[in-house]
């Protein structure tokens, strides 16, 4: 780097990846001069492997519970010990990073001061293995331009992490696009680029391990709302509501009115495969738009019981449990 470069350190977090952990501590190397990797209790030899690397390490303790944002800001604080970076690459341990990126990414944030945050394209190692493989990579297609928020990989200004405090460390799941929120209440803006960014690893073949994603997802929706739901942004609003809507609301439609008026009210349930039909043709109709109508509808039963699950825990007091899909 010259020295009008600016200076880059990355951020990699993880907890048993493995193989995927190694792969993605090396397209780092040589692209960034610090990196440091948070490990979440593993016990696979993930720290023992990044320390042969090279890489700074923080071994996150066990007296409070693992998050993806305790994390990330433990290698916030890690950074801070010495000179901290003008910019920071954020980056999940099961992805890997592509070599063009840093250089797309850290020269839109010289030309863009008003900019916080910019990520790029994520796609799945693997989309053709399981239908499950192939929705996180549509999911990963997002509109470029100007966004409300970015996932777990993504290049960060030092300046707007520390202005936020960077990640909500209570925050479960959801924990980018809250940060983002509150960003760009202070004037700062979020990115997409029209770049290729990292390939991510979901590995997902069952359909227990969607259903606990979608849970999580739900009660990411539930918690954002209720921390920011009654501004402006309206966060997590929309996903809530339809995920009680669909989830929760008309089967006890269908429950009560079978109660009033007798089991013609099943036929009400047919709004689900016409829901299906619906997704399914504005997707494009082909066998994957099908299988992924099908399984969006299904999920919204278990984005309900993870909204469920928030506001139980709430109720009671109790702290939030991190959910794993793999």
């Amino acid at each position: 780097m010259t020295q009008s470069s600016p200076t880059i350190h990355a951020v990699a977090i993880g907890r048993n990846e493995g193989q995927r952990l190694i792969a993605c501590l090396e397209s780092l190397q040589g692209q960034t001069e610090r990196i440091v990797y948070v490990d979440s209790g593993s016990n696979d030899g993930s720290v023992a492997a990044a320390k042969d690397r090279g890489v700074d390490v923080v071994a996150l303790n066990m007296d409070s519970p693992f998050t993806a944002a305790r994390a990330r800001n433990a290698g916030i604080a890690a950074l801070a010990e010495g000179s901290p970076p003008d910019f920071v690459q954020f980056i999940d341990g099961d992805c890997v990073l592509d070599p063009a990126w840093l250089d797309a990414a850290s020269a839109f944030l010289q030309e863009n001061p008003d900019v916080a945050v910019v990520c790029g394209r994520r796609r799945e190692r693997f989309p053709e293995k399981t239908v499950y493989n192939r929705m996180c990579d549509a999911e990963w297609d997002t509109p470029i331009g100007e966004a409300s928020a970015c996932g777990g990989d993504a290049l960060m200004r030092w300046d707007a992490l520390q202005a936020v405090d960077g990640y909500n460390p209570g925050l479960i799941a959801g924990e980018e696009p809250e940060m983002c929120l509150r960003m760009r209440r202070l004037g700062w803006k979020i990115w997409r680029l029209d770049a290729e960014m990292t390939l991510h690893d979901a590995d997902m073949s069952r359909f227990g391990q969607f259903w606990k994603r979608a849970s999580r997802a739900g009660h990411a929706a539930a918690e954002g709302q209720a921390m920011h739901g009654r501004g402006p942004e309206k966060h997590g609003v929309a996903a809530t509501r339809r995920a009680l809507l669909w989830g929760i609301a008309i089967p006890l439609v269908v429950i009560c009115l079978i109660v009033l008026v007798g089991p013609l009210a099943l036929w009400l349930l047919l709004v689900y495969p016409l829901q299906v039909v619906r997704l399914a043709l504005r997707d494009g109709n082909s066998r994957f738009a099908w299988e992924q109508a099908i399984l969006l509808t299904l999920g919204k039963f278990a984005e309900s019981q993870g909204i469920l699950t928030y506001y139980w825990r709430r109720w009671r007091g109790h702290q939030a449990q991190l959910i794993e899909y793999k």
